[in-house]
């Protein structure tokens, strides 16, 4: 993960995302009982923040601090700071403690493939027993229209990649591509999210 180029990205705008929480966290998780949550990528911290606001203990993490700061600032503004700790970290080379949440959320966040699975591994060890995986992603066919030298989609996990890896100690809820449930980004062709949700047995 470039910091530097995450950076970059988020001074370009004084506020980079709607600032709504993901359709795919929204529809899969309102129904859990608050706990423990990793927010993998949070970005300016919609989805930590509505978490926080359900009762949920929620670490954001991301490799941009610009991002970071923006998230901290909204979390103060709505009286919640204290429920959501904004982490900077890159857990593609550094991973979250083992076994120590009831929510590991990974919204959109791109995760590449690397031989022996050991960036996306780390992040499953971190799922406490009982608890929860949940994976949202572009549908493979929307992303083709972003296919370039510098990007292929197919460097990155999907949901299909992920099921196969996860073993008995697993039970698959989900594993499906559905239509999105909120408005794609502007200029993009988002029509579809890959869905993966998962529990960890006690």
């Amino acid at each position: 993960m470039d910091a530097e180029r995450w950076d970059d990205m988020y001074r370009s705008s004084d506020q980079l995302f709607s600032g709504n929480p993901n359709g795919v966290l929204v529809t899969e998780i309102g129904d859990l009982p608050p706990g423990r949550a990793l927010d993998v990528g949070c970005g300016e911290g919609a989805d930590a923040l509505w978490l926080a606001r359900r009762g949920w203990q929620v670490t954001g993490v991301d490799v941009s601090e610009v991002a970071l700061q923006r998230a901290a600032t909204s979390a103060a503004a709505v009286g919640i700071g204290d429920r959501v700790a904004w982490t900077r970290a890159d857990l593609t080379t550094t991973p979250p403690p083992a076994g120590a949440f009831d929510l590991v959320s990974l919204q959109y966040f791109p995760l590449r493939r690397r031989r022996g699975d050991a960036a996306l591994h780390g992040l499953l060890n971190a799922v406490a027993p009982g608890g929860t995986l949940l994976f949202g992603s572009h549908a493979l066919a929307d992303l083709a229209h972003h296919r370039s030298e510098e990007f292929d989609p197919a460097d990155y996990y999907q949901s299909d990649d992920i099921a196969p890896l996860l073993d008995s100690a697993w039970t698959v809820l989900i594993n499906e591509t559905r239509p999105r449930t909120t408005p794609a980004p502007a200029d993009t062709h988002h029509t579809q999210d890959t869905v993966l949700r998962a529990v960890r047995l006690p």
